[in-house]
């Protein structure tokens, strides 16, 4: 299901949607929709955190799905880290474009964190850079929506 792209910052997932994941209007059905969410965020920070990486989700900041995904259709999510503290990654999701008007099908954050063998927060790998890097939209406007959810200063 995951598709890693050359692009070391991102992490792409395609899916076509199958008459098992509609509803009963026949678009993607919101249970299967959390499911692939859930997935390419995992993906997605499972990379930016290294191939050692001992993460569980701790929330879904937030989901919001702006358009139906009809039958036969195939999504695309791209993920991308926008937080990393001592044990934990923010990771944003971006349900690419649909139709011509270049705004999202779906966008989503949520929160992984790193455990030890016992289920306790553990540090990651690469201790987090001091000042966040810049980042180009949609990621850009993503970070600022985490951080009004986390209540994150910076």
């Amino acid at each position: 299901m995951a598709d890693v792209i050359a692009n070391e910052l991102e992490t792409w997932t395609h899916r076509l949607v199958l008459p098992r994941d509609a509803n009963h209007h026949g678009t993607l059905y919101a249970g299967v929709l959390l499911s692939l969410a859930l997935e390419a965020g995992y993906a997605t920070a499972f990379r930016a955190a290294g191939l050692s990486a001992n993460l569980v989700l701790k929330r879904v900041l937030d989901l919001r799905c702006y358009e139906p995904v009809p039958v036969g259709k195939v999504i695309q999510i791209r993920g991308r880290q926008v937080h990393r503290a001592r044990a934990q990654i923010v990771v944003a999701l971006w349900g690419s474009a649909l139709s011509e008007n270049g705004s999202p099908w779906m966008d989503g954050l949520m929160q992984f964190v790193q455990v030890d063998s016992e289920g306790r927060p553990e540090p990651l790998e690469d201790e987090p850079d001091d000042a966040p890097a810049p980042l180009e939209n949609p990621w850009s406007g993503m970070r600022d929506r985490m951080r009004k959810l986390l209540q994150i200063r910076q």
